[in-house]
């Protein structure tokens, strides 16, 4: 009988404690996050503890929620500190705003060294089969030497948009030298005066 009693205690006194709860008015709370430098902090999470709901910041830190005064909210998010904001239970207006800081979270780890091999018998088996004269830039002038990129295009099969390329540009040529005489670099002056500049500044025997 005394459990029995007991039992009914309880069940009273929460459905009373949750009667008052229910009575408190609501607010609109809305705000910045932002860091230790004053800029805004996006994408932080606020969780109201008290009413087990919770909301998002905005890319440029802004949130709302609803909330009752009294209300136990948490800021947090990965890197920085959580930290708790207790809503004032003096609050009149039902309209609230604040500007939240978050702190970093730094943690010292101590020093990681990170080995290319697993032991030394690894690296001396390395060294001994390394070729030192094997570089990068090595091997980019050989896979782009006139050899190495005759020998590929010897194997590739032509190609559609070169060859269209190709025969546009004869067409093309066609038409501008319709009714008159194709062109003839040997009877062009500018070609023969670039020609002999660069046969007396040296530039032909260099090439």
């Amino acid at each position: 009988m005394k459990q029995l009693f007991f039992f009914f205690c309880v069940v009273l006194s929460s459905s009373f404690l949750r009667a008052q709860q229910d009575n408190k008015p609501l607010l609109q709370l809305s705000g910045v996050v932002v860091t230790e430098e004053a800029f805004e902090l996006p994408y932080v999470t606020v969780f109201n503890k008290t009413l087990k709901k919770g909301v998002i910041s905005d890319g440029y830190g802004f949130f709302s929620i609803v909330c009752q005064p009294g209300d136990t909210l948490y800021f947090s998010r990965k890197g920085y500190s959580s930290s708790p904001f207790w809503v004032p239970d003096t609050l009149d207006e039902n309209r609230y705003s604040i500007i939240h800081m978050l702190t970093r979270d730094t943690l010292t780890m101590p020093d990681v060294r990170v080995y290319p091999w697993p032991n030394k018998e690894a690296f001396a088996q390395h060294f001994i089969n390394m070729n030192p004269y094997e570089d990068d830039i090595r091997r980019a002038q050989r896979e782009l030497s006139g050899e190495s990129l005759a020998f590929v295009a010897a194997r590739l099969d032509a190609d559609p948009s070169l060859a269209y390329g190709a025969l546009t540009k004869q067409q093309n040529t066609k038409i501008y030298t319709n009714g008159q005489l194709p062109q003839n670099n040997l009877l062009n002056p500018y070609a023969w005066s670039k020609l002999i500049q660069d046969w007396k500044a040296g530039n032909l025997g260099r090439q």
